[in-house]
């Protein structure tokens, strides 16, 4: 069988391949969050009744919006649309995050919850290995000759306000770390302390380092890095939506852990991540002109 390989979506037989498993995990997305506890219940989450509150407003945003990425953008890949090598890069890093906080993340060594969940692993195990093999081809095809726009006094104030969210990010995990190596305990740790450390570990070590790095490749080299650029956005924007759904099921639940302080944060996090985001669009023009062809190739 011989394989075509196209300047903008490489071999053919990858873009399709890539592009059913988009469609697949979409519709995965549906089914567990369907069956999760957010409506029909059948899947149970060892877990306390807090993280539960969590899973529900995360579902919620995997019901509305990342289904409707992911099955979109599978389908706009197998029909060689443009605009699909930026749909499919906004998903699999919180994919990866989603699948690890499910299934890693539960507390299957305690006695005090009891869950079911682990019937469902290979629709997880799907999930994580569709996620890697769409962020590894979406980076390998996403357009390499976008040529920004960013002036230096704009890129400072941006740079400056990026930098004081990700710092104010990270202090926020770090406190409650630090409270943890010196009391013990933290705010719900007892109740989800395999939780607490994968989140944290995950954020204090892979996105917010991220972060930085996208703010250093702006400065050095922003004709090669919109790629990241992207993957970072697409990361914090489906994330930090998923984080408010869950502060807002938890408020909706009366769930003794929410803080109103912890959602205007995260609330005001939320405004600045979208208008960086606006900013990076901006500044790499042609995305927001839907030119397409040789101009995006």
């Amino acid at each position: 069988m011989k394989t075509v390989k196209d300047s903008r979506f490489g071999f053919s037989h990858e873009r399709i391949l890539v592009g059913l498993f988009s469609i697949a995990t979409g519709l995965l997305l549906v089914y567990l969050a369907v069956l999760g506890p957010l409506l029909l219940g059948v899947i149970r989450y060892k877990t306390a009744a807090t993280a539960i509150y969590q899973i529900m407003g995360q579902d919620l945003v995997n019901l509305v919006l990342l289904s409707v990425l992911a099955i979109v953008g599978g389908i706009a890949l197998i029909l060689k649309k443009d605009f699909s090598r930026f749909l499919i890069l906004s998903t699999p890093l919180y994919l990866i995050y989603y699948v690890l906080s499910y299934t890693v993340g539960l507390e299957w060594s305690s006695t005090l919850y009891s869950g079911n969940s682990e019937k469902y692993s290979w629709h997880f195990l799907f999930i994580l290995i569709a996620s890697v093999i769409t962020l590894l081809y979406a980076l390998s095809i996403f357009p390499k000759s976008l040529k920004p726009t960013f002036r230096k006094r704009p890129l400072v104030a941006y740079s400056a306000f990026l930098t004081i969210f990700l710092i104010m990010f990270a202090l926020m995990w770090l406190k409650e770390v630090q409270e943890v190596i010196t009391t013990g305990t933290t705010r719900a740790y007892g109740e989800v302390p395999t939780a607490f450390w994968l989140i944290r570990y995950f954020d204090l070590g892979f996105t917010i380092p991220l972060g930085f790095i996208s703010i250093y490749l702006l400065w050095t080299r922003p004709e090669e890095t919109a790629a990241v650029q992207f993957l970072f956005y697409g990361f914090f924007i489906t994330m930090i939506i998923a984080v408010n759904s869950m502060g807002l099921t938890m408020l909706v639940k009366h769930d003794p852990a929410f803080r109103m302080a912890d959602m205007i944060v995260f609330l005001s996090l939320a405004v600045i991540v979208f208008a960086g985001f606006i900013y990076i669009l901006r500044n790499y023009g042609i995305i927001m002109k839907g030119k397409s062809g040789k101009a995006a190739a």
